[in-house]
């Protein structure tokens, strides 16, 4: 964390945010994780005391809308407004709970942006450029973004008039895109001259390194726009050929008539327009929305990996130039994948919202599942097997059984909570795990939250059984009551603690204990407030997944798969064009959670690993790979030679600090060309965050690992 920062609670008002999903399609779990994440963050800080308005809105602009519009034959925002009342309805069915959703087409947001623009504009941040823009000659038109395929001129794969989505993922300018081809007709497109405004993001490189020095949340968000910095910041052009969208402001030249802001312009504005309709609605007295965006507040903002450009460059240097407040911490998710390979809509290969909910799970399981997996950075794997373990495990063998049997043995024996006194052990207990939940919500660790709750649970399993009050209460009638009067107290602090993960399951605890009022209004510090004295016999709150079921799921799964893929077959279009990855329309907006990699089901010998030859390392240079987002080149010493390695850790390491560090390298790796540059040998690392592996103690530079 940074040190410019004080611990959450703060005495200002903060604003947790969820990237926009685009009003163009069903929601999937892809997408509900990081507005669960987004929720469950919001939730946790109010644990805390703090002040929060957890605020969102659909993203109603930009071409894939206008596309997928024109293709239904309807009015884009008919088109988008529905998609974003079927949003409105879903979320709260997984508890997700925005104190304000609105969408960027909606008045608040659209005179904001114009105005945002206007001072951008004025304070010289914004000009006027001709560039190179596709157009269709048989259309007799321009064509925006999505409108135009060809080819990346960084990468060579096939690319999108904005983004090199199945290559480098770079963002890319108008112009940029090499053989254009309009995806209205199908015919070559040519680059005509057109005047378009940008900003200028350049001019704020200072601005953006000290911004991420000081930026909360996870690495990735503050680690992979450092190499964009250096590697020279281009500016943004802010406007678009297409009608669909927000006017440029005070427009005055006849033949930028047709040009709209850049939906990367007005859909991150949504976030202040939808603060500032919150204040509206509850009053300023209740929430400021100025004080946060203008003022001193607190700015948290949740968000797909793929977007961190946007929210971390683009964004921060869009409010600075304005005049508003800066975020505290951003924190970018990781993406799905299912059974082990890559969530894709067009494939059929993904849990849908509302097959979930059909299929009559409670949501509270699936948010359990999504936050406590792994840390928020992480991909995470999802599978009806691995859900049905971690349901049965944990919610049902750990949580659900102390829950149960607690209140069970409570009300049986006593009507309620005993008189007694909570012990010390367990006091102390108890105070440790709302220490650990603390600092795990100023760290942005969702794991670490559902952590401290279900270890207490799990303290309680194992206090209840090593005294075995069942056994007291004819012997020891106090030492019983005491035992019990402490598994009350435990059950209560795990509901407080669990609520910003599990609020349904959470509140029917509440209620079983005959507490009053709703638990989500409480404080950490209420979970060593003494429960009531009486409460009513109480149920159990979870429920196991049995084995057909899940069998039935997979089934249910496969065959859907297997007819998009037979459908796949059967059209003309090929399918070896499309990636395995989350549609790249869709995970613009997605908003991680780490799946560890199953065990491999070969094994080899002990003379194939006595073949590989390991060697400890130490690492005597480090610099980054132009025209390489990942890629970084190492010079390694292994005793009896210096090797050139690349490595892809460019984002996820500070390359200036690795130089002296060791490291672990596999020596007998086949050499191989990378973006030109020659590797030999291959360093060890684990995890999506490139932990490198080292020694312990103090093994000699170029020893071997046995």
């Amino acid at each position: 964390m940074s040190t410019r920062n004080d611990d959450f609670p703060t005495d200002s008002p903060a604003v947790v945010t969820c990237g926009l999903p685009y009003a163009n399609g069903d929601l999937h779990i892809g997408h509900l994780r990081g507005y669960i994440g987004a929720d469950a963050f919001n939730r946790a800080l109010q644990t805390l005391g703090q002040q929060t308005a957890y605020v969102c809105g659909s993203d109603m602009h930009g071409t894939p809308v206008a596309v997928n519009a024109e293709q239904e034959g309807v009015d884009p925002e008919d088109f988008a407004l529905e998609w974003h009342e079927q949003y409105e309805e879903t979320f709260p069915k997984f508890n997700v709970e925005f104190d304000n959703y609105g969408h960027t087409h909606d008045e608040t947001n659209t005179e904001l942006t114009q105005e945002i623009v206007r001072t951008l504009d004025e304070e010289g941040y914004i000009y006027e450029k001709e560039i190179q823009v596709a157009y269709d000659p048989d259309a007799d038109q321009y064509l925006p973004d999505r409108y135009v395929e060809g080819t990346c001129p960084y990468c060579g794969e096939k690319a999108r008039g904005d983004e090199c989505d199945e290559g480098c993922q770079r963002h890319l300018e108008p112009g940029e895109v090499e053989d254009p081809t309009s995806t209205i007709t199908g015919n070559p497109a040519e680059y005509r001259e057109r005047p378009h405004k940008f900003f200028e993001v350049s001019e704020f490189s200072e601005f953006l390194t000290e911004f991420l020095d000081e930026l909360e949340g996870t690495s990735n968000a503050r680690n992979q726009p450092r190499q964009w910095i250096e590697d020279g910041l281009q500016d943004w052009c802010i406007t678009r050929d297409m009608d669909w969208g927000i006017d440029y402001p005070n427009r005055d030249d006849a033949e930028g008539d047709d040009l709209v802001l850049y939906v990367w312009v007005d859909a991150p504005i949504e976030y202040i327009a939808s603060s500032k309709q919150y204040s509206e609605r509850v009053g300023t007295d209740t929430f400021d929305w100025e004080q946060v965006w203008k003022g001193d507040g607190e700015i948290m903002h949740v968000i797909g990996r793929d977007i961190i450009q946007h929210h971390a460059i683009f964004w921060p240097a869009m409010l600075e130039g304005a005049g508003y407040n800066k975020p505290r911490g951003i924190a970018a998710t990781g993406f799905i994948t299912i059974n082990g390979k890559g969530l894709s809509t067009s494939r059929n290969r993904a849990i849908w919202a509302k097959e979930y909910l059909e299929e009559g799970f409670h949501p509270d399981l699936l948010r359990y599942y999504l936050t406590t997996t792994g840390g928020l950075q992480q991909d995470v794997d999802f599978s009806w097997d691995a859900f049905q373990e971690k349901v049965n495990g944990e919610l049902v063998g750990t949580v659900g059984n102390f829950w149960y049997r607690s209140l069970l043995f409570a009300y049986r024996n006593y009507e309620g909570t005993p008189d007694a006194e909570v012990s010390t052990e367990v006091h102390e207990r108890i105070q440790d795990a709302i220490a650990a939940t603390r600092s795990s919500v100023n760290d942005y660790d969702l794991r670490g939250v559902g952590r401290a709750a279900t270890e207490l649970a799990q303290f309680g399993n194992e206090y209840i059984q090593r005294h075995e009050p069942w056994k007291l209460t004819d012997e020891s009638p106090d030492e019983a009551a005491q035992v019990i009067r402490d598994c009350v107290q435990i059950a209560k602090a795990v509901g407080v603690l669990l609520e910003p993960i599990t609020p349904d399951k959470s509140q029917a605890l509440w209620e079983q204990l005959g507490e009053e009022g709703d638990v989500s209004e409480t404080h950490l510090e209420n979970a060593l407030e003494a429960p009531p004295r009486t409460f009513d016999e109480p149920g159990e709150l979870f429920e196991k997944i049995e084995d057909d079921r899940v069998e039935e799921l997979n089934v249910k799964l496969a065959d859907r798969i297997a007819a998009a893929a037979t459908d796949d077959d059967e059209s003309e279009e090929s399918t070896e064009t499309e990636s395995d990855d989350t549609d790249a329309a869709e995970a613009d907006n997605m908003s991680d959670i780490d799946g560890l990699e199953p065990l491999a089901d070969d094994r080899i010998s002990f003379d194939d690993f006595q073949e590989l030859d390991i060697r400890v390392g130490r690492i005597e240079s480090a610099e980054g790979i132009d025209g390489a987002d990942d890629l970084a080149k190492l010079e390694v010493d292994i005793g009896f030679e210096t090797r050139q390695i690349v490595a892809g850790i460019k984002q996820l390491h500070d390359l200036e600090e690795l130089p002296g560090e060791k490291c672990v390298m596999l020596a007998n790796m086949e050499k191989a060309e990378l973006f030109g540059v020659e590797s030999n040998g291959m360093i060890l690392a684990a995890g999506e965050e490139a932990d490198l592996l080292t020694t312990h103690g103090d093994a000699e530079i170029g020893e071997k690992i046995r």
